[in-house]
């Protein structure tokens, strides 16, 4: 008989920066909940520091081991879904974190490469976002704040550790309830992004199954 083990995915989300009071990337996180018996779903949800968040991260990931990681993050005034391909090793903030921190050309990692490229399967997702009639893209730049520095700081753990797992980052709108206090900024439903994210664990969980040899067990 061969089986596999359970797939663990951590699904990281941030609390509200910026002067707002809410983050999708937050909401949507809680409100996930995968009803799959082959799955083992972790979840958190990190400060908007770019201290804190680091470290944080490099403990989940030294703890969980997870065979996958997707982070989500905020990116007002996107009219889709990003699915982003690369994190660069710099942090270089123009407004301070929720820490007051606000680093300048400061590398994440000395040790680190220049850019790590997303190890999930992105242009998949983004066709399968797409197929579930929801406005989704790929992207070429996480940015330079918190976001970049998580995204960064999973993939170079997964370098590290010697590990195999797939890592990624996905930015989300507003929602409609802090588009409408802004001025001609697009927004996206929770529900639209909450399935998104699903369709996108989905099809990373399909991407490591068809990767990941079953054990014969006796």
């Amino acid at each position: 008989m061969k089986t596999r083990g359970k797939i663990k995915i951590l699904l990281t989300g941030f609390v509200p920066f910026g002067g707002e009071t809410v983050n999708p990337a937050q909401l949507i996180v809680e409100a996930l909940e995968l009803q799959r018996p082959d799955v083992d779903l972790h979840k958190a949800i990190l400060p908007v520091s770019f201290l804190q968040s680091k470290k944080i991260m490099e403990d989940l990931i030294s703890e969980i081991e997870p065979d996958a990681i997707l982070s989500i993050g905020q990116s007002g005034g996107c009219s889709e879904v990003k699915v982003e391909r690369f994190a660069i090793n710099l942090n270089d903030a123009t407004k301070p974190d929720n820490d007051g921190d606000t680093p300048f050309e400061r590398k994440i990692y000395e040790d680190g490469e220049n850019a790590y490229i997303a190890s999930i399967p992105t242009k998949e997702i983004v066709r399968n976002i797409r197929e579930m009639g929801i406005p989704a893209l790929l992207s070429n730049s996480a940015g330079l704040y918190v976001c970049n520095n998580v995204m960064y700081t999973a993939l170079h753990c997964i370098k590290s550790y010697q590990r195999s797992a797939m890592a990624g980052f996905i930015h989300v709108p507003y929602l409609p309830q802090q588009a409408v206090l802004k001025e001609k900024k697009p927004s996206m439903s929770l529900q639209d992004m909450t399935t998104a994210i699903e369709t996108a664990l989905n099809t990373i969980i399909s991407e490591i199954q068809a990767t990941q040899p079953e054990t014969s067990i006796s």
